[in-house]
């Protein structure tokens, strides 16, 4: 789960680099996310938590010229989803240690469920972060990913780098699961989503697919129908 890049890197492209795919973001002049919130019933995140959230995934792939950034697409709605559901309460993880620190090869190795993570770490976060200019909050972000500092018994950089994985996640993953608004991670890398076949086109030789993105939950008339979450 270790990410190499800063939150400050200058090229919104670099999170694809990172992703697999190709960048993030770059610290362009926004409005804080709190003067942008939308009102968005959510399970999990209690209101200071999600003024953190959305503020934190809007300076980790932000809006720019390529188009929306990770607030835009929904991204605080597919972490709060996850996180208030079964992969979020652990419900496939071994939880009965020893908890010990681990070598970087051996992957997670606390005590907390993802659910708990968060919740524990965002407890000791700046609650001022939202109110911050945008380059504060990207030093902020950095401070958190580099120096390792302790919030409340989670590992800064632990948070730090669950943030920006689920931030990656929401940005790209198929709309039915509460992010990637508009499909606008897809259009952006020109994936063309869960299409059921495409038998219409196994004759064609070097032509240039140009249907818009379909997701997993559409239904016959266009609509995205996403997924309930189930707490357990």
């Amino acid at each position: 789960m270790a990410r190499t890049m800063k939150p400050a890197d200058p090229s919104r492209r670099r999170l694809f680099k990172a992703a697999g795919a190709a960048g993030i973001a770059a610290a362009i002049p926004l409005q804080p996310a709190e003067a942008q919130r939308r009102t968005a019933p959510y399970a999990f995140f209690n209101s200071n938590e999600a003024a953190f959230i959305e503020a934190a995934v809007a300076r980790l792939i932000p809006k720019d010229e390529l188009g929306a950034g990770a607030f835009e697409a929904g991204v605080p709605n597919y972490i709060d989803r996850q996180l208030a559901g079964a992969w979020g309460t652990g419900e496939r993880l071994y939880r009965s240690g020893p908890w010990r620190e681990g070598t970087p090869g051996q992957g997670y190795q606390l005590p907390f469920t993802p659910a708990e993570l968060f919740r524990t770490a965002l407890r000791a976060v700046d609650r001022e972060f939202p109110k911050l200019a945008p380059q504060k909050q990207d030093e902020y972000l950095d401070q958190l990913h580099t120096v390792k500092q302790d919030l409340n018994g989670v590992p800064s950089n632990v948070f730090f780098e669950s943030l920006l994985e689920m931030t990656i996640e929401g940005f790209f993953s198929d709309p039915v699961y509460g992010g990637n608004r508009d499909m606008v991670g897809w259009k952006l890398i020109g994936f063309p989503g869960a299409y059921a076949n495409y038998y219409d086109l196994v004759d064609k030789h070097g032509i240039r697919f140009t249907a818009p993105p379909v997701s997993l939950g559409e239904n016959a008339h266009g609509h995205i129908e996403i997924h309930p979450v189930r707490k357990k």
